[in-house]
């Protein structure tokens, strides 16, 4: 008898409670402190929890299937590649942290002796989609299994001085053009029937919340993905930018009217089939 298997992973559904609650299936996320084990680390400004990824690649893809990473960064998502058997392809702006990034990837248990490369370049270029291609062929694969996009929050952390850096676009409409840019890319490198994982918080500028996350997914629906979850991360330390807990900051919020910054946005989409007219 066939075993019976959640879409797009190798989870056997005659025994899903075994995976509870290891895997989260509700949409408040209560992730707690960052894990620090193996070579995580929390020094680079704008990293992610490896919570995060661990939870979407265990929950929608199998062991031996291909990640792509298209804000890799300090190679959080790759790092959980090596951990939980998938290879994983990471693309990252700036060459000194595509080496020190890779340096630490490396470092990470490999049991599964999986791939995972991180690739210098602009998620945004044609040169960049085609060296991911030539990195997913010598796979054996044609497409990434799942994306994963962590982008910067526009302006809040400088990352660089380079203009190619989403961090340095200097609107709101040139931050979301761009980004949108980085979608097209995901899609045309992303398998039908396959999930992207948008990791993205609010910003707060001149007295007013900019909601930063459903523009981002706006950008997303755009583009023809399907919208699938809504899931709200609770925000714990490396908080820069995104907000504080000390008294002058909730002061500061009790007498100018706003809240402060303790969540973001974990979306799941999924590439659809056949395209469709985009969602407006």
């Amino acid at each position: 008898m066939k075993q019976k298997t959640a879409e797009g992973s190798d989870l056997d559904l005659e025994h899903w409670k075994d995976y509870l609650p290891e895997l989260i299936t509700e949409s408040l996320w209560l992730l707690g402190a960052r894990d620090r084990s193996g070579p995580h680390m929390g020094d680079y400004h704008g990293n992610f929890v490896p919570q995060i990824p661990y939870q979407v690649i265990r929950r929608f893809t199998k062991p031996g299937e291909v990640i792509l990473d298209l804000f890799s960064g300090m190679g959080t998502t790759l790092i959980e590649c090596r951990h939980t058997g998938r290879h994983g392809i990471g693309v990252e702006l700036n060459p000194n942290v595509v080496q020190h990034s890779q340096l630490r990837i490396d470092e990470a248990i490999n049991d599964a002796c999986v791939t995972t490369r991180v690739l210098l370049g602009d998620s945004t270029r044609a040169e960049t989609v085609s060296n991911i291609r030539t990195a997913l062929s010598d796979l054996g694969a044609t497409h990434a299994h799942h994306v994963i996009l962590h982008p910067p929050y526009w302006d809040i952390i400088g990352f660089s001085q380079s203009p190619d850096d989403l961090s340095c676009a200097p609107t709101k409409p040139a931050f979301l053009e761009g980004f949108g840019q980085v979608v097209d890319t995901a899609m045309s490198l992303l398998a039908p029937e396959r999930f992207l994982t948008l990791v993205i918080g609010d910003k707060y500028s001149k007295g007013e919340w900019v909601p930063l996350g459903f523009e981002c997914m706006q950008t997303c629906l755009s583009k023809g993905l399907r919208l699938k979850a809504i899931n709200v991360k609770d925000i714990q330390g490396n908080e820069k930018g995104k907000g504080r807990t000390n008294n002058l900051w909730k002061y500061r919020a009790l007498r100018h009217g706003f809240y402060i910054f303790k969540h973001e946005y974990v979306m799941l989409f999924r590439k659809p089939s056949h395209p469709r007219q985009p969602a407006v």
